[in-house]
């Protein structure tokens, strides 16, 4: 079973003649411990057009020093990536699948084979405080690579400064200050693998300007969707919190706004994109919805007087439920490895490399977009009007998304006054979805309290925990014209 470690580090190149300078003397230092000498070896894997260097991720068999083994390397932030590890076993021509299946949302079935064997001699001294703790780990190494492809060997020396337990990013910039003085100076790569490879990788695309016109401010919208979405891929995979909902969200406000600013990136052209990114939500709305409803009832219960609680009602939600998520989470990792998601990821790509767009979209965003978002909001405005039952405070709360998400688009033109009106539509549409929540919960607790008679058990909890739940179902309904009245038209300025 594999750990996982963050590590916040910065990478230094150290040109001949630049010595390495005393940094015993910093701030809070009370001693440089070493250099101790390992001598490492690693192969790297990646698909055969490097597709994990290239959205930087590096994945490894090491063999040498005190944490040998695979390694999975996600980036975080700038200086900051999450490791993955597996004990190394036996040397074998594949990863393993579990760290092989957390880069499927790059690699999309596509063979990890060997792309890069790299030999480090590092020289490594650990920076501690008086008490002993670990502050910073800084590392010389004296570097030989060779890329397999073309069997082409390089060689350099570089540095690397580890933050320790007790260290923080303060201590990372005097270090960077004191090395800067000696001439050793920060890499432009964030990895040996993609220093080696360098030739091969295509440089980065410039960050999304802030541009003005609609095109520059929705695909700027889209292309940070699309970051989640791959980003919460493997945390879904590994069942972290909160990570479909996180996934999930992210394809849901990706298909807003396509469906929103249909005239911006040509509609008929997305279609199926959308279609597809409907169909992978749903699947993820499975786990999702079964974890959302079970928490739910879990604080419901806790919430009753004990002498109401008749049975062993946690233990009830506990056998329902816990096979109902298990199947969820295999069918959706089952989605995800499918042929079927890996091409909607190509079609995500393909939008964002060459986006259909409209000669609307070279118009100036103040003067495009509100009006689209004026029609998200009369379509809104259509449902929320009438909305009197079920089925339409359902459509309510669908439309109620869309603007939302419309609305966060535009957020970066108009900053307090867009955020201001987002922030309604977001209570708004809580408000209908613990509606809608309502709706999908009675069938649940009827079924439970139904089995509860049949095993002899006494089903009193589950139909008060029902009798709650028509209670919050008609204080909506009671609430929401008043909501829907205070809302007002999307103005900004």
């Amino acid at each position: 079973m594999s750990t996982s470690v963050h590590e916040t580090e910065r990478k230094y190149e150290a040109p001949t003649g630049a010595a390495l300078p005393d940094l015993a003397d910093l701030p809070g230092v009370a001693a440089a411990a070493g250099p101790e000498e390992l001598r490492l070896e690693a192969v790297y894997y990646d698909t055969a057009d490097l597709r994990l260097a290239r959205a930087g991720l590096t994945l490894r068999r090491r063999t040498g020093g005190d944490d040998a083994g695979w390694h999975l390397k996600l980036p975080v932030d700038a200086d900051t990536r999450e490791e993955v590890r597996l004990p190394p076993g036996r040397a074998a021509k594949h990863p393993p699948k579990e760290l092989g299946a957390l880069v499927q949302v790059h690699a999309r079935g596509d063979e990890l084979a060997p792309v890069a064997r790299i030999r480090t001699t590092r020289q490594r001294w650990q920076l501690v405080d008086d008490r002993g703790d670990l502050l910073a780990e800084v590392v010389e190494d004296l570097v030989s690579a060779q890329d397999v492809a073309d069997e082409s060997v390089d060689s350099w020396r570089e540095v690397e400064v580890e933050l320790g337990e007790r260290g923080d990013t303060a201590l990372l910039d005097v270090v960077e200050e004191r090395l800067a003085r000696a001439g050793i100076v920060r890499s432009t790569s964030s990895a040996k693998l993609t220093r080696l490879l360098a030739g091969r990788i295509a440089p980065r695309p410039p960050a999304p300007r802030t541009g003005k016109t609609a095109g520059d401010v929705v695909l700027a919208y889209l292309r940070e969707q699309a970051d989640a979405l791959k980003q919460q891929d493997p945390r879904v995979r590994r069942k972290e919190h909160d990570a479909v909902h996180g996934m999930r969200v992210a394809t849901r406000r990706m298909r807003s706004a396509l469906q929103a600013f249909g005239k911006v990136v040509d509609r008929e052209r997305t279609r199926a994109l959308t279609d597809e990114l409907k169909w992978i939500a749903g699947v993820l709305g499975e786990a999702r919805d079964a974890e959302v409803m079970r928490a739910g009832f879990e604080h419901n219960v806790a919430e009753l007087d004990p002498d109401l609680v008749l049975g062993s009602v946690s233990a009830e939600l506990t056998r329902h439920f816990a096979p109902l998520e298990a199947d969820a989470h295999r069918s959706a990792t089952a989605a995800m490895d499918s042929r079927r998601y890996f091409a909607l990821l190509d079609a995500v790509d393909a939008l964002l490399a060459d986006p259909p767009l409209t000669p609307l979209a070279a118009g100036k965003a103040k003067k495009v977009l509100p009006p689209l978002i004026a029609k998200t909001y009369r379509r809104l405005a259509r449902n929320a009007e009438h909305a009197h039952d079920d089925e339409s405070l359902h459509e309510s709360r669908k439309a109620a998304k869309r603007l939302r998400y419309a609305v966060e688009a535009v957020e970066p033109l108009y900053g307090k006054s867009a955020r201001k009106y987002r922030k309604r539509l977001k209570d708004l549409q809580t408000l209908l979805g613990d509606h809608q929540d309502s709706v999908v919960a009675r069938p649940v607790l009827r079924e439970l309290g139904g089995q509860a008679h049949l095993d002899n058990a006494n089903g009193f909890t589950f139909g008060l925990l029902y009798g709650m739940e028509v209670a919050k179902s008609q204080r909506v309904e009671e609430r929401f014209p008043a909501a829907w009245r205070a809302l007002g038209k999307p103005k900004f300025a």
